[in-house]
């Protein structure tokens, strides 16, 4: 800070209370990055020098503070010519305090100026500058320069034809004057000159007549508006004669519009109300379908399984079939042993077809025979199969 401070005839805090600053600053508010304080400085550097500038005071973001420094060092450039080094001033240490110098200093040194041309040199005060009373003398400067610039360019432009113009001229001024092509271009020009006035004089002498059929055509006008106003309010005030036809016609028309709208409502409803009704009917069909399917789908699975155990039945009623067959033979066989009975021979009779079996008992039967035929012992086995079976179905 002492390097920066000897570069600097006055300290900045001071030059900022010569200007009219009438906050309080020092070094020591910069030891420390403040870029709230460097932005407000700024901002009273840019409305001192050119209080009608507009510039945003919004730093709130990193691209607020970008723009607001780059708005301030372009507003410099433009108006001072005074460049300042924006990363010093972003940085918003003692670095910046030099780059705002730079703008205390030139305002600094026009308050003095002024001063010493105005007063004689008197103390500087904080009231001492005031550019705000200039603002109309800068735009007129501003308005100088610019055709200062125009004119420049303009007259450039002709001194770089003056080569070509210059053996124009000195060509026409070595060449002898001849009175007789001289006489004659005058005469044109005065010939030309003549009808010009001729026609201009004959122009003026027809604006009377062009006013006069003007103010005609504007009176015609004028009465052909007239009439066409008072029939207007004739046809206005006359009622048609169909008027009371189209009257009746249009109430009649306003009912039957009535009763289109109602019956569009009431079909509009019922068509809302069908669509409904069919959607249901639809989900109730698909809904019975679904459950068709189910139902089918379980009978057939039923059925695998009734089929399965119809055929574990199966295996098993042929085993119990051969024990019922061999308890019938070993029933027959005990009865062939029995005592009480002998079984006597089966004769084949030749003159009958049919088998029998004949069967005596002893003293019990007393020598009575009793005959059994085949067919009654099969009907027999047979009556004891369908016996098993019926079991079997009832299990």
């Amino acid at each position: 800070s002492s390097g920066i401070n000897a570069e600097w005839p006055l300290r900045p805090g001071e030059m900022m209370r010569a200007l009219g600053y009438t906050r309080q600053i020092s070094m020591d508010n910069f030891r420390q990055p403040n870029f709230p304080l460097v932005a407000e400085i700024l901002l009273w550097l840019v409305k001192r020098y050119d209080p009608s500038s507009t510039i945003s005071s919004d730093i709130s973001t990193e691209e607020d503070r970008t723009l607001f420094i780059k708005f301030v060092a372009e507003f410099m450039y433009t108006k001072t010519r005074v460049k300042m080094n924006l990363k010093y001033l972003y940085a918003a240490d003692l670095f910046s305090v030099r780059e705002m110098y730079k703008i205390v200093e030139l305002l600094h040194s026009a308050v003095k100026a002024e001063n010493l041309a105005g007063d004689g040199g008197e103390a500087l005060t904080e009231l001492s500058f005031d550019i705000t009373n200039k603002i109309s003398e800068l735009k007129q400067a501003r308005q100088l320069a610019t055709d200062i610039t125009t004119h420049g360019a303009r007259l450039y432009e002709l001194l770089a034809m003056e080569v070509d113009l210059r053996e124009l001229r000195l060509s026409a001024i070595s060449k002898p004057l001849e009175v007789e092509k001289m006489e004659k271009g005058l005469k044109e020009k005065l010939a030309y000159i003549d009808n010009e006035i001729k026609n201009t004089k004959n122009k003026l002498d027809n604006i009377g007549s062009d006013e006069a059929n003007l103010a005609s055509k504007i009176d015609k006008k004028k009465n052909e508006l007239e009439r066409n106003q008072k029939r207007l309010r004739t046809l206005q005030n006359v009622r048609p004669a169909f008027m009371d036809e189209f009257e009746k016609l249009e109430g009649d028309l306003k009912k039957l519009y009535n009763t289109y709208a109602e019956k569009y409502r009431n079909l509009t409803y019922l068509e809302q109300i069908a669509e409904n009704y069919d959607r249901q009917q639809q989900l109730k069909v698909e809904e019975t379908e679904k459950q068709l399917k189910r139902m089918q789908e379980k009978m057939k699975e039923e059925e695998k399984k009734l089929l399965n155990q119809s055929d574990d039945f199966d295996t098993g009623d042929e085993e119990v079939d051969d024990d019922f067959k061999a308890a019938a033979a070993a029933k027959l066989a005990d009865q062939s042993t029995a005592k009480p009975r002998v079984i006597g021979g089966m004769n084949m009779d030749a003159e009958t077809s049919d088998e029998t079996d004949y069967l005596t008992s002893g003293d019990e039967m007393g020598g009575e025979e009793m005959r059994v035929t085949g067919d009654e012992l099969e009907d027999d086995v047979s009556e004891g199969f369908d016996h098993k079976e019926d079991e079997d179905s009832d299990f």
